[in-house]
This record gives C-alpha cells, structure tokens and sequence, in this order.
C-alpha cells in the first residue's frame, strides 16, 4: 500500500526544519531586516498611544518579568510582552501587509521572533531566519481562503497568525519536523478572531495580532515536550478551511500553499504602508491630496466627495455608515473612508498627527466628511492592488476626478530602502530623540551580524 501524501502541516515543517540562513535569497534576507524596522519603528510610536498605555498597564497587573516592551518601561513575562509587542506593532494601522495573504505578517511574526529569540539565546541571522520563515509560511495560509475568512466573519491575522508565529517560535527553539507538525495542530486550538471591531470603536483587532505570539509560543513549548496535536490542521474535515470558511478552498487552492515553497517567495510581495490607515483607504487619501493640492481646494469649495472602492473594502472602511462617519478614536478613524477622505482634503496630508484627538474634533473634517458618499469601482483591480477613485464636487459646479490604480509598495511601484528608514525615523522620535533612533536603526539593519539579540532588544525600551 503506497504511503499518504505528507499533510500540509508536514510539509510546511520540513520547509521550516531545514530553512538555513544562507539559502534564503539575499534580496528577501535585506527585505527582511527592513520590514524588522518598520514593525519595531511602528511598535514606537504606538506606545504614546492610550489604548498602549491601558493594555500595559492590565498585563502588568498580572505581575513582572523579564522582557521589554517596545517603547515602554515595563518588564513583561515572556508571552505578555509578545502580546503588548504584537499590539504596539499593529497598533497604528501602519504595518506591513501581505495583499495576496490578506494579513499583516509582521504584526505577529516580529514580536513572536524577538520574544522567542531573547528566551532562545538566538543569535541575529536566526532570528531572521525564523521571521522569514514564519511569514512565509502565514500568507501561504492566507492566500488559499483567498478572503474568505474576512467574508466568513473571521479576522485573518488572528487565524493565520497563530500558525505563522508557532512556525517562527518553533524554529527558534529547535523543533524537528515531527514536533513542528505538533506544533501547528496544537495552535489550532488558539487561532482566534473576528470582525466586529469594524462595527464599533474598539481595540480588539490589537489584541488580535498580539495573541498569536503569545499562544504559538505555548504551543511550541508544549510540541517540544511530546504534546501531541492533530497532524491534519489545514485539511482535516475539522481543519482550518472547514471550520473557518463559509466556502472551503478547492483542492489547487491548498495546493497552493506549498507549491514553489522555498523557490518562490511571497515575503518579496508585501507591501510596507506610508499611510497610518486601512490600505483601502490609501488610494482614496492620495486621490483626495491630488486633487485638492493640483487645483487648490479648501474645504468650503467642496460640495461633495463620492469615492469609488472595490466591493471587498464596503464592510471594511464604509459600512455601518452612521458608526464611521464621525470616528472618535484612531481605530476608528483609520476604518472610515469617510474620515479619510475628507480629513486629507481639510488638511492636505494624512499622518500620525491626524490620529490625535483634535482631527476627530475638528469641525471642517466633520461636516465633509457627512458630505462625502461612496460607491463600488467598476474599474477595480482589487486584489492585485489596493486601488480606487475620488469624484469631487466643487461648490462652482465642477466635477473633478482621480484614480490610484497601483499602489505604492507593489512590484510596479516598489519603496527605497531609504523611504522606509526614514519613516522609521519619524515613528521613533514620536518617544526618543533622534540619535537614539539612529542607533537602533543601525542596530536592526545590522542584525545578521549580532550575536547578542538580547543587548539588541534591551535598546527597543523606553529610555
């Protein structure tokens, strides 16, 4: 009798098991340490924020630890400080984002790989080997539901992350191929997440990139003992896409997920945001600061605004309307096309400064953003990029329009490493003087050559 096809688990695990640093490409080894400071940048400035300041404060009423908090003062047990970490990087809406994976990869993989190397006594260049290993493997996962967790109800960063993070934990701390296939059927039984933080003002969606770390790093300590788990985790008739998709993938969608694994890598895709918002949301901004800037548009020369986005981005930034419309927090804001819109056309530009409290209060961006509608763009191109369209009326009777039909970031449009250093620049400075944020940018960007990852995180903390 022929012997069974390996499970998906299995394979994913023989990928991660014999990953070495040198096999990976070096054009995604410098990617990687690039998105590693983008995350850690993002992850600062998210700790001025209240929503940071409260998470920190009920973890550390669970008592003290060993393990920094990016940004803060705090010392955290080990898979608290991962959970803070993971809600510091996702915190702001200015993370990374995998299109094709429709997840935030960083979000969990990053504090999951800082928090699992400290504790490993990795050097650097095994921190990135587990980091490229674990996002690789995560929008794989996400690429086969082809966004159907988000139509199901499900939020895909907490469902993906979970196998994402115990694939990085567990290369960090050695597991074979056996026990990384545990690992994977073990948090299963974690990967939590849902939507309804688009229908209100609420800070869950944080809490749900943090939690990955924290469980993967559970599970692969468990894996590593002889924990046992189900080996069929995707697949299985109680598997990840039966149970978590209103339409289970066809089969060449699965196959998908290990098809060219370790030749084709999708860490080369994702994209790094220069905009604190939804990418929905971007090609709408960058519409809106076009035609405002080109023809000199103050918010009393505007009648109404009418954004065109693909019907993917309808219950994400545009729906229940009446919730969106006059956001009263960053979460908030930073889901509202509405908000979007009419705050880059008042103030001609969209920046962290635009998540403080007195853009919410301000009354221009209130009364425009009331006048702004949407509609479905019939010229989307959506899922190959984020694009849309803006449609201004002006008080005078023009009607003057713009699209963004390729987004910044894409293989078209790609970012210079020195785009994304200096928006890690000014994230940090939000809570550090500059040279202290150039040494920890020197830091990260020389990470492959540390052999004290410790003294690396030591300098992520507050001064």
């Amino acid at each position: 009798m022929p012997d069974s096809p390996p499970t998906i688990a299995a394979t994913l695990a023989r990928f991660v098991a014999g990953l070495e640093y040198a096999s990976i490409p070096a054009a995604v080894r410098e990617r990687a340490k690039l998105h590693l400071l983008d995350s850690v940048g993002v992850a600062l400035a998210s700790a001025g924020f209240e929503f940071a300041r409260k998470a920190c404060a009920g973890l550390a009423a669970l008592g003290t630890g060993a393990y920094g908090v990016i940004g803060m003062r705090a010392k955290l047990p080990l898979r608290d400080a991962v959970l803070i970490n993971g809600m510091l990087v996702h915190g702001l809406e200015f993370d990374d984002t995998a299109l094709r994976g429709r997840i935030h990869p960083s979000a969990f993989c990053v504090p999951c790989a800082l928090g699992a190397g400290v504790f490993a006594g990795a050097r650097g260049r095994d921190l990135l080997t587990a980091y490229v290993a674990g996002v690789e493997c995560a929008i794989r996962i996400g690429m086969a539901a082809h966004g159907g967790f988000s139509r199901a109800g499900f939020n895909a960063v907490g469902i993906v992350g979970a196998f994402g993070s115990v694939l990085t934990a567990g290369k960090l701390f050695g597991l074979d191929r056996a026990q990384l296939t545990m690992a994977q059927g073990i948090v299963y039984s974690t990967a939590a997440g849902n939507r309804e933080f688009t229908a209100d003002d609420s800070w869950t969606k944080r809490f749900e990139a943090g939690w990955p770390a924290a469980s993967a790093i559970t599970a692969a300590v468990l894996a590593r003992q002889g924990f046992v788990g189900p080996r069929t985790t995707y697949e299985g008739k109680f598997g990840v896409y039966n149970t978590y998709l209103n339409e289970p993938p066809t089969a060449s969608d699965l196959d998908a997920i290990t098809a060219g694994l370790g030749e084709s890598w999708e860490f080369e895709r994702i994209l790094i945001k220069l905009l604190p918002s939804c990418f929905f949301n971007h090609p709408v901004i960058n519409a809106t600061l076009a035609l405002v800037t080109a023809h000199d548009l103050a918010a009393r020369d505007i009648r109404g605004i009418r954004v065109l986005l693909p019907e993917a981005a309808i219950d994400t930034v545009c729906e229940p309307r009446a919730k969106k419309i006059a956001p009263r927090d960053p979460a908030a804001a930073q889901f509202s096309v509405y908000f979007s819109a009419a705050c880059a056309a008042v103030r001609r530009r969209f920046t962290l400064q635009e998540m403080d409290a007195d853009a919410f209060d301000d009354a221009e961006i209130r009364a425009l953003a009331a006048r702004v509608e949407y509609a479905i763009d019939p010229q989307s191109n959506f899922p190959a990029h984020y694009s849309g369209g803006v449609e201004i009326t002006t008080a005078d009777g023009r009607l003057l329009t713009a699209r963004e039909d390729i987004n910044a970031g894409s293989a078209e449009k790609p970012l210079p490493a020195s785009a994304i250093e200096e928006k890690f620049l000014a994230n940090a400075q939000r809570v550090m003087p500059l040279p202290r944020a150039l040494e920890i940018r020197d830091l990260l960007l020389k990470l492959d050559a540390s052999d004290d990852l410790g003294g690396v995180t030591a300098r992520l903390g507050a001064a």
